[in-house]
């Protein structure tokens, strides 16, 4: 059994970041859970599957993570999705389609699976909650909806087709409303969770205050 550290959150709250400067502190694998769920509804919008076809449809998805030196890869059968998936478009298709409870039944063994032969810094909405419930150390990071939304505009903003702040700002409100009010495995801090705010943070400081709770804890 390795040992297990779940990191939940909003979007935008730099989870994915944060989690592979601390897995590559540590030598621990680094799982991002949104990948595979992006991935289905990636899957999903280019078949134009309903909701009633998706059970069935998902025992041809074949979903599956890689790690190719050293960095994790995303794949829909054999085709490399890993940066298809990071869209808009995607994004909120993935806010719906994870509380599908079939969407999440089909990729709970799988983050289980990798958790029992590896240690790993798993992120996600449910890690905590749901996925790891007896995770060794379990982190709630978040940061202010605007300063999420500022760091998602600065990232976008050396491309042609940015949107606008006010834009981003709204589809972030939007994804934290639809994540915390969803019927199945809805986003909050599990009970034993250390909340970490990373809204005064920079990326190397949140990386650090993360990589010191774990090891005060470990």
């Amino acid at each position: 059994m390795g040992i297990n550290i779940a990191i939940d959150g909003p979007a935008g709250a730099g989870k994915s970041t944060i989690a592979k400067m601390v897995s590559a502190q540590m030598g621990y694998i680094y799982v991002d859970t949104g990948a595979l769920y992006r991935t289905v509804a990636l899957y999903i919008t280019e078949n134009n599957i309903s909701d009633d076809e998706i059970e069935k449809a998902l025992e041809n998805a074949n979903v599956s993570l890689k790690f190719i030196d050293g960095a994790q890869r995303v794949f829909l059968g054999d085709r490399d999705v890993s940066d298809l998936i990071r869209t808009p478009e995607i994004s909120m298709a993935a806010s719906r389609t994870s509380a599908i409870p079939a969407v999440r039944a089909y990729l709970f063994e799988t983050q289980q699976k990798i958790a029992r032969e590896n240690n790993v810094i798993m992120d996600g909405r449910d890690i905590g909650t749901v996925v790891l419930p007896n995770a060794d150390v379990k982190i709630f990071l978040t940061a202010s909806a605007e300063e999420r939304a500022n760091r998602r505009f600065r990232e976008l903003s050396e491309k042609p087709d940015c949107p606008p702040y006010e834009e981003i700002l709204e589809d972030i409100k939007k994804r934290d409303w639809q994540d915390m009010h969803r019927e199945t495995a809805p986003l909050k801090q599990a009970d034993d969770a250390v909340l970490v705010d990373t809204t005064k943070l920079n990326l190397q400081q949140s990386a650090d205050e993360i990589t010191r709770i774990i090891r005060e804890r470990i």
